[in-house]
């Protein structure tokens, strides 16, 4: 187990409560991931969550496409554990392991995943975009919503003041915001220019960021 997931694993209990604090444009975020799998040039069958977590976004494409099946990968079993508590069996598949693993077997129509690739170094991240490519059918899309970096020292800065002082006046106290900074000290982000270069070399034919706020970004490409 990676140290990010033992961090993940102790706070999984707690995730979801605090995700809306924390994430200061919450609804664009989620809701531009979502829509992004309309993309695709059909509707999504077979989706892959990677870095699923509690099952957030997995829960949102549920609703969205009851008949597709969906498989969520996590390298944290308590969080698994809690989505599948929470989503139960049907139509879902639950997967423990990591991002750099192979990916489970089999042509995927859509690839999605939030707030989990950023964890990887650059090489990882790359080496996983190409996985994913290799994987997707033809006109699936990746649909990657993650922190990311800024163009440089100063931009960091601004991106964390400014998620600190959105999460404490959506209420996150002390004891919420130092849990955060726990889990973000895992954190390996990269800027949004260097990660649509990387699907573009990765063969991605089309990519682009569809939202950014600061450190949230929904990047997306299509096979």
């Amino acid at each position: 187990m990676t140290n990010a997931a033992q961090t993940f694993n102790a706070h999984a209990a707690d995730y979801d409560e605090a995700r809306r604090r924390l994430i200061p444009p919450f609804d664009r975020f989620y809701g531009t991931a979502l829509e992004a799998v309309a993309l695709a040039n059909r509707s999504p069958a077979r989706i892959l969550d990677l870095g699923a977590g509690t099952g957030l976004l997995s829960s949102l494409l549920r609703q969205a496409y009851p008949a597709a099946h969906i498989t969520l990968l996590d390298g944290a079993a308590r969080m698994l554990e809690q989505a599948r508590a929470s989503m139960g069996e049907e139509n879902l598949s639950y997967v423990e392991a990591d991002m750099r693993d192979p990916l489970p077997s089999g042509s995927w129509d859509a690839v999605v995943s939030a707030l989990a690739v950023h964890h990887l170094g650059d090489d990882d991240k790359r080496a996983l975009m190409g996985r994913i490519h290799r994987a997707l059918s033809p006109g699936g899309v990746f649909v990657n919503a993650d922190q990311v970096a800024g163009p440089s020292a100063r931009f960091d800065a601004v991106y964390a003041q400014w998620h600190e002082t959105r999460a404490r006046g959506a209420g996150s106290d002390d004891g919420e915001w130092q849990a955060a900074e726990a889990r973000m000290a895992h954190d390996r982000c990269a800027t949004v220019e260097h990660q649509l270069r990387w699907l573009r070399d990765a063969g991605f034919g089309e990519a682009d960021c569809l939202f950014k706020d600061h450190r949230f970004a929904v990047m997306v490409a299509v096979r």
